[in-house]
């Protein structure tokens, strides 16, 4: 009687321990189901929003439209070289006195310079002698003649006389010449015969109008013929260079007008004309080199200054979203999606470069979806907050 009690116990005992064991076992999967089920299903690109922020979103679709990008080329100023001028000295000398400084304006024909030099004491002593030959030969052969019709003398000899006259002339018409290179005008010839004295020094003389915009000589100064001391240019038209990626050059012409910025002289816009587009591609930068042509009557622009041309390149059909519907995180741009009245899709889309307000659509939406157009910002806050609850 005793055994079986025994017995009897042990078997009640385990069935009630294998009964806990699967309660335990059953609780613990329930509660493990039911923490992760809930973070399985939650979208985190998904939002259901509150009616009163439902009633501030605007909502529409991607629009096809004509769009002109513009495309940013960095430039700099340069003189226009059609209006510029490099003046030096066509004689070895040196420089006594000097008339201009940088900035000053000058006529064609004003005096830069005064320059002395053994060069120019020869060349008047050989117009000297060459002008007074051609008086002496000029004389000889009219007497020649005279003494023909006397028949005084014979023929030959008049011939004879009148080729050196001719040699004379021409000896005196090659000393002008030279006195002209190195820049004597008629009026200062003509007081030389007139004085019958060499002048004992030279004036440089400003071969355009313009502003001295360079200088690179001093007094006491020699100077070759060689050496540039003057720079005068016009600058009431300058020259932006730039250079265009050999990608879009294809979209730039001549004759067509672009938008300039110079940030030194302000947020003023200027127009501008390319008037040269180049027919080479720079093999380590692999652009191609642009200049565009600028009215500057004011003289704000000056010569080295940075600035920006905004070429615009020709009209294109593209898809385009305003820039309030594009939300961006992690370097990804995102627009969100109506699925319902209060529940929107957050997708990722590839977009352009903005544009006059709106960013061209690469990939990721089509024309027929509806999206939010403005207020993407605070709808993306809204997401983010539901996202931490």
């Amino acid at each position: 009687m005793k055994f079986y009690f025994s017995f009897g116990a042990a078997i009640v005992i385990l069935l009630t321990l294998i009964g806990c064991s699967k309660t335990e076992s059953t609780d613990s999967n329930d509660n493990k189901t039911s923490q992760t089920n809930p973070a399985e299903e939650r979208d985190i690109n998904s939002i259901t929003v509150r009616p009163e922020l439902a009633q501030r979103l605007k909502i529409g679709q991607p629009a096809l439209v004509d769009l002109a990008d513009k495309i940013l080329v960095p430039s700099r100023v340069q003189v226009d070289e059609e209006r510029t001028a490099q003046i030096g000295s066509y004689v070895t000398g040196r420089i006594t006195q000097l008339f201009v400084i940088l900035g000053d304006y000058v006529k064609e024909g004003d005096r830069l310079a005064r320059i002395t030099s053994p060069d120019l004491t020869q060349s008047q002593l050989a117009y000297l002698r060459a002008s007074s030959r051609v008086q002496v030969t000029q004389k000889a052969a009219d007497r020649a003649r005279q003494l023909l019709e006397a028949d005084a003398i014979p023929l030959a000899e008049v011939e004879r006389r009148q080729s050196e006259l001719e040699i004379a002339r021409a000896e005196l018409a090659a000393a002008i010449d030279q006195l002209k290179l190195f820049g004597m005008s008629d009026t200062d010839l003509k007081q030389i015969i007139k004085n019958g004295k060499i002048l004992p020094w030279l004036d440089i003389r400003a071969s355009r109008e313009g502003y001295i915009i360079d200088r690179k000589v001093i007094v006491g100064q020699v100077v070759q013929p060689s050496d540039p001391l003057f720079q005068v240019a016009d600058l009431s038209l300058v020259w932006l260079v730039g250079d265009v990626p050999e990608q879009i050059a294809r979209d730039v012409k001549l004759g067509q007008h672009v938008e300039i910025n110079v940030p030194a002289i302000g947020n003023l816009n200027l127009d501008g004309v390319i008037i040269f587009v180049s027919d080479t591609v720079n093999r380590l930068t692999r652009t191609v080199m642009t200049r565009v042509s600028v009215e500057n009557h004011d003289r704000r622009l000056k010569p080295d200054m940075l600035a920006n041309m905004h070429i615009t390149d020709p009209q294109h059909k593209s898809l385009v979203v305003p820039e309030s519907a594009v939300v961006r995180e992690l370097n990804q741009d995102y627009v969100f999606v109506m699925q319902a009245a209060d529940r929107f899709q957050r997708v990722p889309v590839e977009l352009g470069p903005e544009v006059a307000g709106f960013r061209p659509v690469l990939s990721g939406l089509t024309m027929d979806q509806q999206i939010v157009m403005e207020s993407a910002f605070h709808l993306d806050s809204e997401r983010k907050l539901a996202e931490l609850e």
